[in-house]
């Protein structure tokens, strides 16, 4: 929506039936931008904008008290604290589903096989039709609406009774207060999860720990706190998300209810209601798709940005799931198919150091042999000193693991109801000097990671090292991948960058996957990458906190490596985009010996750019210009004009705004281009940016 006209003038006076003409209109709106940025994550309109509307929506209410409405948007927080939690009577009871702790393919199969048992199939008939969706690891929820509006919601409970969590629920801006859509029926309980999602659940531990207020143990147990919580202000506070997957109570068809066939078609209705289903649930045909479904979420489990503990199978059609009833409180038509649990509690039984690819010092628990999510665990990361800290983890503590999917197991904290601590168990304490080479271990302010500042010496940066040195934006060497570079470290070839450069075709060719002809490829592909550009060189030594970006301003800056080595943190400070904390890891990184020692190998072997004046001397043509690039050029590729003009002092951003002084387009170009069109910047053809690179400074 554009412009910041008012959607509406304001009530005359008396104007009673204006004034409630317009704050209905002002609430569609409202709840259809709603539902655009919660439901479908597509945000329509730009947070002022919503913020604007909202603004006046409360202006009329509170000129027109008496139309206030309990599903308006302004009513979602609720000012009075309750007493307490009323229990609710569910009017169908929620009843839990069967689980199958079998985690193998054969735990779809035996529901299947259990499935067609009961309906009498025989081998030859079609497969069943089922539903499959995840299991979320989050609170059930229970939403009555009447005439379309919501009324009240409560949890499970034992299934017979509940808590009216109603107050809690209406801060969720996922659930509508309101039905949208049609055929809307006079009584629906929609049933589904009230989870927080990963993301938000970090950021409110964030929150939680600047504020010195306790952390939550995982996403599941902080949505639970806040759906219970007395006040909805604090419940409002909690990030909470919701995801809908069935009906509770229901008028029937005759009496004006929905008529469904399937559970999907259900699920579809659910949606055109205003509620968030999972777009993963899936149509299932037999037991390998079943098995299928399990195995792809499994896949994907720890991607989601949802925790599930599971997938829920359910058979399709409703009239066979009324056929096939239910057993005790569970139903026949339906199973829970989970995966290998992911937290599980061990003993530490030592804290080592590991130093990563990058040179991060990492606290590793080592582990009384654990089986959690699907192996066998004996190592789990402490993260840094500081979430050690926090975790108040020792040796010989009692800690819980979590383990999802491919995910490096991680100690999420120490048990402490029951536990008992040794006497006298000292603190662990990062070390001075790294445990690999040697080095001084570096903390940079405002950082919670140590560091080794070894760099290009260290030999457990080493393959990290040698691969950022040969990729395509720093020395471009073809033919040194990483497969090949494991065999050159583990084999005990290359021990440093500047070996590089002394590699002969006959130790190559001698690999595994080298022939003599790949080898003096990878030969010729080394000489021709002596000759360089100094950003490129500089951006190749991998220096903490600068980029190609910055490895570029650096070389304009000083236009000769020397006088970089020479420049302090302020003479640093002085290049453009560089702070103090870049300028301190560039000098820290300068002022190890081992570093300028590579340095000058490399200079001796060969490798060479060529210098000149510093740029401070020199006037850029495009110096404070910001450029998008988009679509084909005709003769320039997209390194190469990019290259172009950041030499000339152009900054080349990814996005077109109102700041982007030009943008240049090729063939094929998009959106990038339609942006500038419409916002009436500068376009430029190759054409056009020849001539603006051509152009004196002004």
């Amino acid at each position: 929506m554009s412009g910041q006209t008012e959607l509406f003038s304001p009530p005359a006076q008396d104007g009673q039936a204006l004034a409630a003409m317009q704050i209905e209109e002002l609430r569609a709106q409202l709840t259809r931008w709603a539902h655009a940025y919660y439901v479908l994550d597509a945000p329509s309109v730009p947070d002022g904008e919503y913020d604007r509307v909202y603004q006046q929506l409360e202006r009329l209410e509170a000129a027109h008290p008496a139309l206030i409405t309990p599903d308006s948007p302004t009513q979602r927080v609720l000012g009075s604290v309750l007493p307490g939690l009323a229990a609710v009577r569910h009017a169908v009871p929620m009843l839990s589903i069967r689980t199958e702790t079998d985690t193998e393919a054969t735990g779809a199969q035996a529901f299947d096989a259990r499935i067609r048992r009961e309906l009498g199939l025989a081998e030859g008939d079609p497969p069943v039709e089922y539903i499959a969706e995840p299991k979320f690891d989050g609170l059930a929820m229970n939403l009555r609406y009447e005439q379309g509006r919501l009324v009240q919601a409560a949890t499970r409970g034992d299934g017979e009774l509940g808590e009216d969590v109603t107050h809690a629920i209406r801060t969720i801006r996922q659930i509508p207060l309101s039905l949208q859509g049609e055929q809307v029926p006079p009584v629906i309980e929609v049933r589904g999860e009230v989870y927080m999602r990963g993301a938000d659940f970090e950021r409110l531990n964030q929150r939680q720990q600047a504020a010195g207020e306790k952390l939550f143990v995982n996403p599941r147990n902080a949505a639970a706190g806040a759906v219970r919580q007395l006040d909805a202000r604090i419940a409002a506070q909690r990030p909470l998300s919701f995801f809908a997957y069935g009906l509770g109570e229901v008028t029937p068809p005759e009496q004006g209810g929905p008529r469904f066939a399937t559970h999907y078609a259900l699920l579809q209705r659910l949606k055109s209601w205003g509620f968030p289903v999972a777009a993963e649930a899936r149509i299932a045909h037999g037991a390998a798709e079943l098995a299928a479904f399990h195995r792809a979420m499994g896949a994907q489990r720890a991607a989601l940005p949802y925790g599930i503990d599971g997938v829920v199978y359910k058979v399709n059609g409703l009239a066979l799931q009324r056929q096939l009833g239910f057993v005790t409180r569970e139903p026949r038509w339906a199973v829970a198919h989970k995966y290998p649990p992911q937290e599980m509690v061990t003993t530490v039984q030592a804290i080592d150091v590991q130093v990563g690819r990058t040179g991060k010092l990492t606290p590793v628990a080592r582990l009384a042999p654990v089986f959690v999510g699907g192996a066998t665990v004996t190592n789990a990361t402490l993260h840094n000193l500081f979430e050690l800290r926090r975790k108040r983890v020792r040796v010989g503590d009692a800690v819980i693991v979590r383990r999802a999917g491919d995910v490096i197991p991680e100690v999420l904290g120490r048990v402490e109801e029951g536990a008992v601590r040794q006497p006298y168990v000292p603190n662990f304490h990062m070390p001075r000097a790294c445990p690999v080479c040697g080095s001084a271990v570096v903390r940079e302010p405002g950082e919670t990671d140590h560091r080794c500042s070894g760099g290009l010496f260290c030999g457990a940066q080493r393959k990290q090292a040698l691969l950022h040195f040969a990729s395509r934006k720093a020395m471009d060497i073809e033919g040194l991948g990483e497969k090949l570079v494991d065999q050159l470290v583990d084999q005990d070839i290359l021990h440093s960058l500047p070996g590089i450069y002394g590699l002969q075709v006959d130790q190559l060719a001698g690999l595994d996957r080298m022939g003599e002809k790949s080898a003096q490829n990878l030969c010729d592909a080394l000489e021709k990458s002596k000759h360089t550009t100094l950003a490129r060189f500089l951006y190749a030594l991998g220096i903490r906190n600068v980029g190609e970006a910055t490895a570029k301003d650096l070389a304009r800056h000083f236009g000769q490596l020397d006088a970089l080595l020479a420049a302090d943190v302020d003479a640093l400070m002085q290049v453009n985009d560089v702070g103090p904390v870049v300028a301190e890891s560039i000098r820290t990184f300068f002022a190890q010996p081992h570093n300028t020692e590579v340095v000058q190998q490399l200079r001796a072997a060969g490798v060479r750019w060529s210098e000149a004046a510093p740029a401070a001397a020199a006037r850029l043509p495009l110096a404070g210009k910001t450029v998008v690039l988009t679509g084909q050029l005709p003769t320039l590729s997209r390194d190469a004009a990019k290259d172009l003009l950041e030499a000339a002092g152009a900054k080349v951003a990814g996005s077109v705004s109102k700041k982007t002084s030009y943008v240049v387009a090729g063939a094929e170009a998009g959106s990038k281009l339609a942006k500038a069109q419409a916002l009436g910047l500068p376009v430029l053809d190759e054409e056009g940016l020849r001539r603006l690179l051509a152009k004196e400074p002004d």
